[in-house]
C-alpha cells in the first residue's frame, strides 16, 4: 500500500488537544494480565512476571515480546489464546475511580469551549484486552496503540506478534498523532509539516503515565511544551515516583490517579482545555499575520523588501555606531518612494542617535540626496534640511 492510500487526519477548524494515556495503573489499578489471565493459565502472578522477566533476560528478548510469548505459550491446553477470549478478558480488567464516565465528560467539557477533546491508548498492555474494556466498547479511543498479536485465519488462535510497543517505541505514536497520520503503517509520519498546518502541536498533548516506562514520552511531551502529568496511586498516596519524575524534569504537573468529578485530576485536565481555547485564539491571530506578511512578501520585490528592513533598523538603532553602518547600506539603494522618504525624516528627527549626526558626511549625503527634487517638504522634511544646513 502507497503512503497515499492511507486515510490521514487533516487539520481541523477548531484546535484539538491530544490526551494520551498508559493503561495498567493509569486507567487500571493493576497489570490488565494480572486480572483473571494469568490466574487462568494455572499461574500466580509474581510467579509469571517473574519467569516472562527472566526469559527476556536470559535470551536478550524485549521483555513484552517475553510475556507475549509466555501467554500463548502456558495458554495452550488451558484456554485458546483468540481474540474474543482477550476482550473477554479485558472486559474483567478493573477501572479506577472515575474512569468510567472521565472521557466522555472531558470531551464534553471541551466542545462547551470550542476545543476538540480527543483520547488516545499508548500502552505497551495488549490492545485486544483494552478493546474489551467497558469504555473502549463505548468509544472512548480515537486510537488504541498497544501490543496485538497476529492470529491464524483459519483457527482464529494468537501465532505471532503483530505489534509490539516498549517505553522507547511509544514515542512514535506522539509524532502520528501531532500529524494526523495514524495509521501504524503509514511511513508519512517522516514527512515534514509547516508548523500551522500540524493537526496537533505539541503545546496540545496531554500524555498521562505512572512509571519509568512512561518517561520517554513525557519528557518528549513537556520537552515540546506539552503537557505530561505522573499519576500516583489514591489509596497508598506513594508520590516517590512522581516526586522523581518532577526532580527529573519529566513532568509537569502531578496528581492521584482518581478520575471522579471535582477531583485533582479532572480540575489540572479542564484547565489545561481552558488554557488551550484561550492560547489557540491568540496562535490563531499569529498565523493570520504570518499569512498576511508572507503574501506581502510575495507581492514585493526582493529591494522594496530590503528596503522596509533597513528603515526599521535604522528606527530602531541604539548606537552612533550602527546608524552609520544602516546608512552606509541605504546609499546602495535608489528610487526611495514619498512614503519611504518620509519614514526615514521621520526616524531622523524622532530617533536621537540619527538627529545628532545628521552632520557627518555619509549621513549629510544621505539625507541631502533623500530631499532632491521634492516640491513641497512636510515638517520633517523641513527640519532635517534646516539641521543638515546648520551642520554644515
Amino acid at each position: 500500500m502507497n503512503d497515499n492510500e492511507f486515510q490521514r487526519e487533516s487539520k481541523e477548524d477548531r484546535p484539538v488537544l491530544a490526551i494520551c494515556y498508559d493503561f495498567d495503573k493509569t486507567l487500571s489499578p493493576d497489570n490488565m494480565q494480572a486480572q483473571g489471565y494469568i490466574q487462568s493459565v494455572g499461574y500466580g502472578v509474581e510467579d509469571f512476571w517473574k519467569e516472562s522477566n527472566a526469559l527476556a533476560e536470559n535470551n536478550g528478548m524485549d521483555q513484552n515480546l517475553a510475556y507475549m510469548y509466555k501467554m500463548v505459550h502456558e495458554a495452550e491446553g488451558r484456554i485458546i489464546t483468540n481474540k474474543k477470549t482477550l476482550e473477554e478478558y479485558g472486559a474483567k480488567v478493573n477501572l479506577l475511580p472515575g474512569v468510567e464516565d472521565w472521557f466522555e465528560r472531558i470531551r464534553k467539557y471541551g466542545l462547551d469551549r470550542n476545543v476538540i477533546v480527543e483520547h488516545y491508548i499508548i500502552s505497551s498492555g495488549l490492545k485486544e484486552m483494552i478493546e474489551g474494556t467497558s469504555v473502549a466498547r463505548k468509544g472512548a479511543f480515537k486510537r488504541i496503540y498497544a501490543s496485538s498479536f497476529y492470529y491464524d485465519p483459519k483457527s482464529g488462535v494468537a501465532k505471532w506478534p503483530a505489534q509490539v510497543v516498549n517505553y522507547t517505541s511509544k514515542t512514535q505514536f506522539l509524532f502520528r498523532i501531532e500529524k494526523g497520520v495514524l495509521d501504524v503503517n503509514d511511513s508519512g509520519v517522516n514527512e515534514s509539516f509547516a508548523v500551522e498546518e500540524l493537526r496537533v502541536p505539541f503545546r496540545n498533548i496531554i500524555y498521562i503515565g505512572d512509571s519509568d516506562t512512561d518517561i520517554p514520552c513525557m519528557k518528549l511531551v513537556h520537552s515540546y511544551g506539552g503537557h505530561s502529568i505522573g499519576v500516583y496511586d489514591s489509596k497508598t498516596q506513594d508520590k516517590a515516583k512522581v516526586y522523581k519524575m518532577m526532580r527529573d524534569n519529566r513532568i509537569k504537573f502531578f496528581a492521584s490517579a482518581d478520575y471522579s468529578e471535582g477531583m485533582k485530576l479532572d480540575m489540572l485536565v479542564k484547565s489545561i482545555i481552558d488554557r488551550t481555547a484561550a492560547n489557540e485564539r491568540l496562535e490563531s491571530i499569529h498565523y493570520c499575520c504570518k499569512k498576511e506578511y508572507i503574501e506581502a512578501d510575495r507581492n514585493n520585490s526582493e529591494e522594496s523588501r530590503k528596503k522596509t528592513d533597513l528603515i526599521i533598523e535604522l528606527g530602531s538603532s541604539g548606537s552612533f555606531v550602527s546608524t552609520h553602518l544602516v546608512v552606509k547600506k541605504l546609499q546602495t539603494l535608489d528610487d526611495w518612494t514619498a512614503d519611504e522618504k518620509e519614514q526615514l525624516f521621520d526616524i531622523a528627527v524622532e530617533n536621537s542617535q540619527v538627529f545628532y549626526v545628521l552632520g557627518d558626511s555619509d549621513l549629510r549625503f544621505f539625507y541631502k540626496k533623500l530631499l532632491q527634487n521634492i516640491s513641497e517638504l512636510t515638517p520633517n522634511a523641513k527640519k532635517i534640511k534646516e539641521a543638515i544646513e546648520e551642520g554644515t
